[in-house]
């Protein structure tokens, strides 16, 4: 159970800036947990977020509720996966040879690319969250595609090579299996167990790790940590147009 807790804190720790000053030992039990509870992790973010709603949706109007719920939704992640974003889309729109995009990922600086691939994002990101506040469909739809989407990290990061052997997705990944993963479908199970609403969900996002996979072993022939965000930052994104194409073509 110890193991367990120091693995939770520490994805947490991780993957958001919620203020935990909990020293957690950094072993190959507690970052194997710490994988495994990135979707938990995600969960939570979505339930934090879905309370703010709960709270001002009577008191704002959309376009600020919207705009309140980006920047949490940025705040909470510390930006961790749009620099991810950025660097990848830095290193396709460069057409370069791989290792040449190996090195723009590296590079601290953002370029024009990942400006722009932010900017869309985010916007896509905001008319989508718009609509789903004005269709009245439940809000909490967001913990849903939250924890789905660092489910999909986490299945990447197991399922495929690293392209490197050192970084922090080495780190990771090398203690971890394939077992990891199922005990990471777990809390993804619950929620779906307790809300079968949204079970439409499960094959969109098969889909997503399916297709977004293929496409890094192509482009890449590995992960790396900035993959992996960006794998997060774009199942959010698929999960905000899946819920709305659900609402539009099968509720609508």
């Amino acid at each position: 159970m110890k193991q367990m807790f120091f693995g939770f804190i520490l994805a947490v720790q991780f993957l958001t800036r919620i203020p935990l000053s909990f020293e957690c030992p950094w072993t190959k039990q507690t970052s194997r947990w710490a994988l495994r509870s990135y979707p938990f992790v995600g969960a939570l973010l979505g339930s934090i977020i879905t309370i703010i709603l709960y709270i001002f949706q009577f008191y704002l109007p959309i376009p600020i509720m919207t705009l309140l719920i980006v920047s949490l939704w940025v705040y909470l992640t510390g930006g961790l996966h749009l620099d991810g974003w950025m660097d990848v889309a830095d290193a396709v729109g460069s057409n370069a040879p791989l290792e040449r995009k190996w090195e723009i990922m590296k590079d601290p600086h953002v370029g024009s690319f990942g400006i722009i691939s932010l900017l869309f994002l985010l916007a896509w990101k905001s008319l989508l969250i718009y609509s789903l506040i004005e269709s009245g469909f439940p809000l909490y739809s967001i913990l849903f595609i939250m924890a789905f989407s660092r489910l999909g990290a986490v299945v990447l990061m197991i399922y495929l090579p690293t392209a490197k052997q050192h970084g922090l997705a080495w780190e990771w990944k090398k203690n971890v299996n394939r077992l990891d993963s199922l005990y990471a479908v777990i809390p993804v199970c619950v929620l779906l167990f307790f809300f079968h609403d949204f079970l439409y969900l499960l094959p969109a996002y098969l889909v997503f790790i399916g297709l977004f996979g293929a496409w890094i072993k192509h482009t890449f022939k590995g992960t790396n940590g900035d993959l992996l965000g960006t794998a997060i930052e774009g199942g959010e994104l698929w999960g905000l147009v899946i819920t709305w194409m659900y609402i539009s073509f099968v509720m609508g």
